[in-house]
Parts: structure tokens; sequence; C-alpha cells
């Protein structure tokens, strides 16, 4: 038992020394609830040499924000932290249960959620990057091409600031669901592409029937293809969209690279800042990929000013 005891204390030392020893602190938030549950957040912040600025990290990929990712957010905060910036890493609705439309409003959620308490997380309110990967990414798109719209209406202040950020960095994201892997296609929904590649939930749009009083899948071709549409961020780019920088693979089969380079042109005819650079060899996600992140916080060290 005294073995025991003295085993336990030595533990106990031994994590709570670990803890003392990180150049960071970690916090879970609570950042909104639907359904029952809560939506979180993850808030890493320097110690020392914060620079008053935030990155959002989109954790999601196909549309699910597993554990997981909220680990591998964890080992791969360094590059962002040791340049000062204070990180977010965010959990949204997950397929099968929730579809793009409600992640798009929990991400918007989420924005305003750290807009509202910048002071007391120390940050500036209008020093918001995003940043993302695959699904995360268009995610992050979405929210750079959204319109500024706010409630102001809403009994809860925070649905009354800004969801916009001043700086985007993305890896291989879906940009146009209705022209994808090549321009002028038939506006069509490739369900069995949505299948194959265990997305189909995550388009799966519902609208609330009164008489069941369920949600019911919409099959209308046409609804569909304009929700569709209006989850593409192509359509929604305009000139006062943040600056943008796109990294992406040339030999990425789940996402083309297309995505990024429409995208890509689409930004520039508005005459926005952006920038594309194509992984020679890349696939959907690489070795050593933090080579290629740095540009990320070069792009937010510049544009996040």
């Amino acid at each position: 038992m005294r073995f025991n005891f003295l085993l336990i204390l030595i533990l106990v030392s031994l994590t709570a020394s670990a803890t003392d020893s990180l150049s960071f602190t970690q916090t879970e938030i609570i950042y909104g609830r639907k359904d029952g549950m809560a939506l979180t957040m993850m808030m890493l912040k320097p110690k020392q040499k914060a620079n008053g600025k935030a990155i959002i990290s989109v954790l999601n990929g196909n549309w699910v924000s597993a554990p997981r990712m909220m680990e591998m957010f964890l080992v791969r905060s360094n590059l962002y932290l040791e340049s000062g910036y204070t990180l977010y890493g965010v959990m949204v609705g997950s397929q099968p249960q929730y579809a793009i439309p409600d992640r798009i409003i929990d991400l918007k959620r989420a924005v305003r959620f750290i807009r509202y308490n910048a002071k007391e997380y120390s940050i500036d309110a209008d020093k918001i990057g995003i940043t993302g990967s695959s699904s995360g990414g268009h995610l992050s798109l979405m929210i750079a091409t959204a319109d500024e719209t706010v409630n102001a209406r809403s009994t809860d202040p925070v649905d009354k600031v800004s969801s916009r950020v001043q700086a985007v960095a993305v890896f291989y994201p879906p940009t146009d669901f209705i022209n994808y892997g090549r321009t002028n296609t038939t506006e069509t929904i490739n369900q069995a592409g949505l299948v194959l590649t265990k997305v189909a939930a995550a388009f799966d749009f519902k609208v609330w029937n009164d008489t069941t009083a369920t949600f019911v899948s919409i099959t209308d071709i046409k609804k569909r293809l304009a929700i569709a549409k209006e989850i593409s961020p192509i359509n929604s780019v305009s000139s006062d969209d943040p600056p943008v920088i796109l990294i992406h693979g040339d030999k990425d089969v789940l996402v083309p690279k297309q995505q990024s380079e429409s995208i890509f042109e689409k930004f520039k005819e508005a005459k926005v800042i952006c920038s594309l650079i194509i992984k020679e060899g890349g696939s959907h996600g690489w070795r050593n990929r933090e080579v290629e992140e740095k540009n990320f916080v070069d792009w937010f060290d510049k544009y996040l000013k």
C-alpha cells in the first residue's frame, strides 16, 4: 500500500512537471450548444511573446470532426505558437448527423464567439485568421467568402458580432461541387461518387416537415443543386474577401487540383490578394507537410497586421 501511494505521488509529480514545462496554456472552451450537445474548441496560448493575433484551425476531414484531429492539432501547433499566435482548434457538427450547411453555421458561431471574447482572450478582434485542410479548407473558404450578416435582433450578444476573418490559408480544399474535377460539366450531383468516398451524408440536405415533425431529405434535384452551389465557395467570391493562400498537390485524386486552380482564378478576377502553390508529387496530404505550412505562417504574419 505504501509503495502504491509513493508511486502515485511520483506520477502526479511527473505529470505536473511536464505540464509546467509546456510553452503554452491549453483551455477547452464551449462556444455554443445545439440539440443538447456542446460545441467545443481548444485554445492554445503562448506563455511568452504572444502577438495578440488569433488563428482558427478547422478540425475537419471528410466533413467529420473527430477526436484524433484534436490530437493532431496539439502535435502540429508549435509552428504557430512559436510565432506568437493564439490558436483555436474548432470542432463542428459531423456527418452523418449533420450536413454541410449545419457545419457552416457552427463555424460562423465559433468565429463570432472568439471575436466577442477577444478582450478576455487577449487578442485583437480584427486580427483573426483561419486555416484548414480538405473539408476543413472548404469550410474555411466558406467563412472567407461569406457575406457579412449579423442577427441584430438576437438575444445572444455573440450573434451581433461579425464572423469575418482577415486572412486565410488552406490545403487542398473542395471549392466547386458542380464542376468537380473539370469545368463546364453537366450540372449534376455524382451520388455514386459521394457514396464511394463516404461523404454522402454531408450532402444529405434536409428540411423540416410540419406534418411528420421530422427532418426529411431533399430529393428534388433542382433544390439539391441550388444548395450545392450555395455551399461552393467559388460562387461567393467577391472583392472584399480577405487574402487567401492555397496549397494543393498535383497528384491529389480525392480533391483535384482544379478545385484550387479554379477558385484562385476567381480570386484574381475579383482582385483579391491570393497565392496558389502546387506541390509537385503531392497527393491528398503528404509527409513533412510542415515545410509547406511555413508559408501559411508567413502569410498570416504579412496580412494579420
